[in-house]
């Protein structure tokens, strides 16, 4: 895997070879943080399911202050753990599952990576968990990759604001608003 943009720009990276791991690809990463670049500054991260680490490790790239990486995968985790000493970058990787994560008590972050495994029916419980137990801030973003049949269900202060489908995949970058009416976006 490479990061495309910013300080760690044109690096490789290995990853592990794990059933079901799948860095997003370069070029939708490469539009995402397009999207992203005025978001990415100074931000706090939390990349949920994290794999490869490939979205928190862009974010930081292009001058996020600080990432929370969280993957249940142990051996997935150190790696990602190695990658992240490779580059010098500040992070933090939680082995635990992520659901099981988000029951803890919140600090609320601006921009979320939810990328679950496919064909599991997780990303509507995590979009819930994130919102209400306070993991987000009042205007996040969150960008959500799914299998691209899934139309995640999402709750009502999010607004659909991007979306990207590239293989079988489908990336949607949504906006929390500060309430339901609010269009905010």
């Amino acid at each position: 895997m490479r990061i495309i943009g910013g300080e760690y720009r044109r690096r490789w990276l290995p990853i592990l070879d794990s059933p079901g791991l799948r860095p997003t690809p370069d070029r939708v990463r490469e539009t995402l943080f397009n999207w992203l670049a005025a978001a990415c500054p100074g931000a706090r991260v939390l990349d949920l399911y994290a794999g490869t680490g490939a979205l928190g490790l862009e974010a930081l790239s292009r001058g996020a202050r600080d990432a929370v990486f969280v993957e249940r995968d142990p051996q997935v985790a150190n790696a990602l753990e190695a990658n992240l000493a490779t580059l010098g970058a500040t992070g933090r990787v939680e082995t635990v599952d992520a659901l099981m994560f988000l029951e803890r008590t919140a600090s609320p972050f601006p921009l979320v990576f939810l990328d679950p495994p496919f064909r599991q029916d997780l990303a509507a419980a995590s979009c819930a968990a994130l919102e209400t137990h306070g993991w987000l801030t009042e205007n996040a973003f969150i960008y959500l990759e799914t299998e691209r049949e899934h139309l995640p269900q999402v709750p009502t202060t999010w607004r659909l604001h991007r979306e990207i489908r590239a293989g079988d995949s489908i990336g949607r970058l949504y906006r929390r608003t500060a309430s339901p009416a609010d269009d905010g976006c």
